[in-house]
């Protein structure tokens, strides 16, 4: 039983799914107490086996836990509380420095006989009832990932909340879009506006207040649609900015292996896509909007036109939207095909050759495409590196913060990342629009020199897509 605990704290009631989703979890309560009952060491012992994701996150956690045992010198030091270590996980967060308690003695749980439900859950639900007794001076809180459970909580009249360290943004509407408006009257409200061209592109240097709240490689854009002004933050020093009016996709004469743009932010993500100097793109939007077909044409026009890169690798969440379908036979390239639908849709639509080479020139065009393009599993990423590669991460959404940087990170020099997705479709357990991978890394990068961003917002793929869209 806990013997020691600082009033005016909060005691948090850890569930297990809150250290399968983040093991890093016992360190990101800054200066609050945590207690874990028996039955959630239980559970994370009937985790750890296994190659996947939630069983090397149990097994780290138990690597953590067994660090702070190991200078504990008998039970009595474990009912005052382990003292956790004041370790700076990053420099958005405070120290830990509260104490880490374990469940030592059998708690009365007075709970309603009737309570339905899964045993471990209803037996975290006692604990916490039972610590709030015993400790009516302190606000005992149950953190868990499981909405279900926390309703209970609540109907039981104990205080429950959702683990929002990894949670990146308040709300997914103050997500960075990649994009701003400029106001009306913006070139009369400026301190300083000089101009040059340079190698055929058009420069601007431009000083006023409003550079203040610019990124790197943001699209700016004058209202309207017609004789309006379309450029790229190339520079941001204090309130002064350097732009460049981006190139032109949407001409015949500039398409990208016969596809040219058909909206602003269409235009905006090839000029992202072509740009060598970008080494990290992402690309958001609904289904219809372009994100994988702008992709694969600036990637196979790099590829095979520029020799910029040596192939094109993509690879995607295999989650599905149905029933599972269960094992596929085959090699890794063979089993991660069924996933690639979107790949094969897009790459029809590109493989546009002449009608005079008949059906062999079509199948010849076809088989130099897929030769250039391979599919890879997301399971066998870690320890790889790729040189001079152009990286297609499909349905990103579906990733979470850690598996975003462990496929980032495997990128080496002269390597292209491309992010698709979309956050208002996630497949994956525990993952939310503020907790998605996708959303971390926009997040993160946009203030990078070296990344891009755009939200792409109009469809364009049929009238039915884009019907369907606003009205189900």
């Amino acid at each position: 039983m806990i013997k020691k605990i600082i009033t005016g704290k909060r005691l948090l009631v850890l569930d297990t799914n809150v250290l399968m989703h983040d093991p890093t979890a016992l360190f990101r309560f800054d200066e609050h107490d945590i207690f874990l009952p028996m039955v959630v060491l239980e559970e994370l012992d009937a985790g750890k086996k296994g190659l996947s994701e939630v069983s090397r996150n149990v097994r780290q956690v138990s690597r953590f836990l067994d660090d702070l045992m190991m200078e504990i010198g008998d039970s009595e030091a474990i009912a005052n509380g382990i003292p956790l270590p004041s370790t700076e996980l990053n420099e958005d967060h405070p120290k830990a420095s509260g104490r880490l308690f374990f469940q030592t003695t059998q708690m009365v749980q007075d709970l309603p006989k009737e309570l339905p439900g899964h045993q471990a859950d209803n037996a975290i639900l006692g604990i916490v009832s039972s610590l709030q007794k015993s400790h009516p001076d302190v606000t005992v809180t149950l953190v868990s990932k499981d909405i279900n459970l926390r309703i209970k909580a609540s109907v039981l009249g104990l205080h429950s909340e959702d683990y929002y360290n990894d949670k990146v943004l308040d709300d997914v509407d103050l997500l960075y879009r990649g994009s701003v408006e400029l106001e009306a009257d913006f070139w009369n409200d400026l301190n300083r506006l000089e101009s040059w061209t340079e190698d055929g592109r058009t420069f601007y240097s431009i000083e006023g207040d409003v550079v203040k709240d610019w990124h790197p490689n943001q699209l700016i854009y004058s209202p309207g649609e017609d004789n309006t002004i379309e450029a790229v933050v190339r520079e941001i020093t204090d309130a002064s900015a350097k732009i460049e009016l981006t190139h032109d996709y949407r001409k015949e004469n500039h398409a990208v292996w016969g596809i040219t743009a058909h909206n602003r932010e269409q235009n905006f993500a090839l000029n992202l896509l072509m740009d060598p100097n970008v080494d990290f793109v992402s690309l958001l939007g609904q289904a219809g909007t372009g994100k994988t077909l702008l992709t694969l044409a600036a990637a196979l026009t790099q590829t095979i036109e520029h020799k910029r890169y040596a192939e094109i690798i993509m690879t995607r969440v295999t989650v599905p939207v149905g029933e599972d379908i269960g094992f596929l036979p085959g090699t890794e390239e063979e089993k991660m095909t069924p996933w690639m639908g979107a790949l094969m849709d897009n790459l029809e639509v590109l493989n546009k050759t002449d009608i005079s080479a008949g059906e062999w020139g079509k199948q010849a065009t076809n088989d130099l495409l897929q030769s250039r393009i391979k599919i890879r599993s997301l399971n066998f990423m870690r320890g790889r590196t790729f040189l001079n590669r152009f990286i297609i991460i499909d349905e990103a959404q579906n990733l979470t913060s850690k598996q975003m940087k462990t496929l980032i990170t495997r990128s080496g020099p002269g390597t292209k990342v491309v992010c698709l997705g979309n956050i208002a479709q996630i497949d994956t357990p525990y993952l939310s629009e503020t907790t998605s991978g996708l959303t971390y890394v926009v997040d993160r990068f946009k203030n990078w020199p070296h990344s891009g961003h755009i939200t792409l917002l109009r469809g364009e793929r049929s009238r039915l897509a884009d019907f369907a869209s606003e009205h189900l």
